[in-house]
């Protein structure tokens, strides 16, 4: 669609690009922040299962990485809350009863849960016992699920509104928060995001693997690494399939305009086909140069090769999503999908051959794939969100309706800031969590290394009950104290 520049100049659309740009940045961090967590967990759960120190080198080498992207997922995250203050304080006030308590309960069940475990995961495996920095990982890494469940819940609520009524001054108040908290599009929302969290770790572990494998086809920590990603794209692939088809039919049940946009169809038909691609063109209505299967997509949709699919003619113009952009995001979207099928299936080919690492062009193709996830997580956010328009609350609170009495030129200022900020902040981050990757996994620490069995007291207060024998050196030194004790 055309946008003139007096819809440029326009507050409301100002305030979308923003809010679009920042979530975009931030939604790749706590994504990949869920998939890397209960990476870890995974990781120290086997070394403390097997004893297989290559398992805590792993973990070493991933664990500075996650404290990087943790770090930048909250930083970023703190804008969101923000700009639902400054540009859309309208949007907060309609849905604040229902939206202000869900999102308190993901500080209350998440936030807390990770704050309170963090700094055990990062700096206390020679300060805990080894049973509980695996408590202190695996709470972390609940941590995380607990922020996705409330987030998505309150992004559910907004795609598919339950358990409200609307008061004397318009705003949406829960009457049964169960209906509310578990909407009829949370559950499939929920678990594919969960699962594209996971898949987007499994291909950047296998990404970095595969990137040290071309190096060096021995190195043990990358073949280890590589193994347990390409086992991820096997499994998980095919799952995040299924369950986008789950979620699909579940859309066109609530949001079927949404559909009619990602399939392309302006024209209600029965037997309608899959349109694989075209040019869609919101002006004539129809979708040029498209190149269609027919029948298979009222067969995907509905299950049944004459199945009716809505075109996006039975609603008024005005009433539409935009549909080039949801149009070609879904396919993006679909298009990685497949490509991560594909190489899962690739690599379970090559396993059974007994030359899982002995395939050059597999490697560098994974090497290529690892930042598909980012890709694919974004495509699918652009789907949902732009497929939501053009309302906030879907078929209750239009988004020109959501937006706070502010000008233009004040949205415009503080986009330009944050885009500045942004691209120099979080350019930074990236480079070095890349500098990071490129580090090699079997050098992070030394074969021989053990963590303490033993919590080590090292206070003003306690007496040290267990030190390294280099401390026990300075101990003598300085006549049987340690830092004052």
């Amino acid at each position: 669609m055309r946008l003139d520049m007096v819809e440029f100049l326009d507050a409301a659309f100002l305030a979308r690009v923003q809010f679009a740009f920042t979530i975009s940045f931030h939604i790749v961090f706590p994504a990949f922040s869920i998939g890397l967590a209960s990476y870890l967990a995974v990781l120290e759960g086997l070394w403390l299962w097997t004893g297989r120190d290559v398992y805590l080198r792993i973990f070493k080498y991933w664990i500075k990485i996650f404290a990087v992207v943790f770090g930048m997922g909250v930083v970023s995250g703190i804008v969101m809350s923000y700009q639902f203050g400054t540009n859309w304080s309208v949007f907060s006030d309609k849905t604040g009863p229902i939206l202000g308590p869900l999102m308190g309960y993901e500080v209350l069940s998440a936030f807390f849960l990770e704050a309170g475990f963090l700094g055990v995961m990062l700096f206390g495996m020679n300060k805990v016992g080894k049973k509980l920095h695996f408590f202190a990982t695996l709470m972390v890494a609940i941590g995380t699920l607990f922020s996705a469940f409330w987030i998505l819940s309150v992004n559910s609520w907004m795609q598919t509104p339950a358990g409200y009524s609307i008061n004397e001054v318009g705003q949406f108040i829960p009457v049964d928060w169960w209906a509310a908290v578990f909407n009829p599009s949370f559950p499939y929302r929920l678990v594919h995001m969960v699962l594209a969290a996971y898949l987007t770790t499994a291909f950047v572990v296998g990404g970095v693997a595969a990137w040290h494998l071309l190096r060096d086809k021995t190195n043990q920590s990358a073949r280890i690494m590589f193994s347990m990603a390409m086992w991820m794209a096997v499994i998980v692939a095919p799952i995040q399939i299924i369950a986008g088809d789950f979620h699909g039919l579940n859309t066109l049940e609530h949001q079927p305009a949404k559909i009619a946009a990602m399939e392309g169809h302006f024209e209600t038909r029965k037997g309608a086909p899959l349109i694989l691609f075209g040019l869609p063109s919101m002006q004539d209505e129809t979708v040029h140069f498209a190149l269609e299967i027919p029948k298979l997509g009222s067969l995907i949709l509905t299950h049944d090769l004459n199945g009716e699919i809505k075109g996006l003619k039975e609603w008024a113009p005005e009433d539409r999503p935009n549909v080039p952009i949801v149009f070609w995001s879904f396919r993006v979207m679909v298009g990685l999908g497949f490509l991560m099928a594909a190489l899962g299936a690739w690599s379970f080919l090559r396993r059974m051959q007994k030359k899982l690492y002995e395939t050059p062009v597999m490697l560098r193709f994974a090497t290529w794939m690892a930042p598909s996830g980012f890709i694919a997580l974004l495509a699918g956010w652009i789907t949902t969100e732009v497929g939501r328009q053009p309302y906030t609350v879907y078929g209750l609170l239009r988004t020109s309706d959501s937006i706070s009495p502010i000008d233009a030129p004040a949205v415009a200022i503080s986009l330009l800031a944050f885009v500045v900020v942004y691209f120099a902040v979080f350019g930074v981050g990236v480079v070095y969590i890349l500098r990071l990757m490129k580090r090699t996994p079997d050098t992070d620490i030394p074969d021989d290394y053990k963590p303490d069995e033993a919590p080590v007291r090292a206070t003003s207060m306690f007496p040290i009950e267990k030190i390294s024998g280099h401390d026990q050196g300075l101990a003598k030194a300085s006549g049987g104290k340690v830092n004052g004790n």
